[in-house]
């Protein structure tokens, strides 16, 4: 009906009927003109009446209830009684949303201008031993005493969590640090790191950018050539994150 309305000013209503019937969608003109005579259904005036008294119960209560409360209003002081899917139904189709509690955290601002190092892993995560590629990401987990960040390295071929690190803020050190377990950890255990490329998305941290993608500077003291590797562009990104986040492992 959509269809026949947007180009029948154009080809006419029985011309679009008779190609839509070459092309297996039947549809004659009288049931094309009757469904537009027919008058909406009980179902639809009820929507329509709805949305209105929806949008009046969003719109007076600061424009911050969401589906749940908007359906307690109409229901315990309205006195409307409506199903909650209804509710969530007809303010998907109004746009409307209640105000979400908490500030918007982001693990990562990239910056267009910065120089970067080009991406070694073109989004190959295949390896064909451990201690070859080392996925790094961010992630927050929200407490009652406010956010902590979590900086880990995750190996792509056995997915071990290599090292880790925690701290209320988004610094520097926490990316350094995690890196620095992984590397003293892969020492300590007699593994060489030699063929290691650290692969991480393009975060705000400039010194776990400088420092871990570029390894043949010193990190706690001691030398660790050969560790090269960046995620360049915003496909880097994701493809970063995803596959270092542990629950798709």
């Amino acid at each position: 009906m959509a269809f026949i309305d947007a180009h029948r000013d154009r080809f006419g209503v029985e011309p679009i009927c008779a190609v839509l019937a070459e092309h297996g969608v039947g549809i004659a003109p009288s049931t094309y003109y009757a469904a537009r005579c027919r008058p909406p259904s009980a179902r639809a005036q009820r929507d329509a009446w709805l949305c209105g008294e929806i949008a009046r119960v969003h719109r007076d209560n600061y424009d911050a209830y969401g589906a749940a409360k908007v359906w307690d209003h109409l229901n315990r002081v309205e006195g409307i009684t409506v199903a909650r899917c209804t509710v969530e139904r007809l303010m998907r189709q109004l746009s409307l949303e209640g105000t979400r509690r908490g500030a918007t955290v982001r693990t990562t601002t990239s910056d267009p201008d910065a120089c970067r190092p080009a991406d070694l892993v073109n989004r190959d995560f295949t390896v064909p031993a451990p201690n070859r590629l080392w996925l790094a990401d961010l992630t927050y987990v929200r407490t009652r005493s406010g956010w902590v960040y979590v900086s880990f390295m995750i190996d792509a071929y056995s997915r071990r969590v290599l090292g880790w690190q925690a701290s209320w803020s988004l610094r520097t050190e926490l990316a350094l640090d995690a890196l620095e377990m992984a590397i003293s950890g892969r020492r300590r255990d007699g593994h060489s790191i030699e063929e290691v490329t650290h692969h991480s998305d393009r975060g705000s941290q400039g010194g776990f950018n400088r420092s871990s993608q570029h390894l043949d500077v010193e990190v706690s003291g001691e030398q660790a050539g050969g560790v090269v590797g960046d995620a360049e562009g915003a496909a880097g990104d994701e493809v970063a994150g995803s596959a270092a986040d542990p629950s798709g492992c």
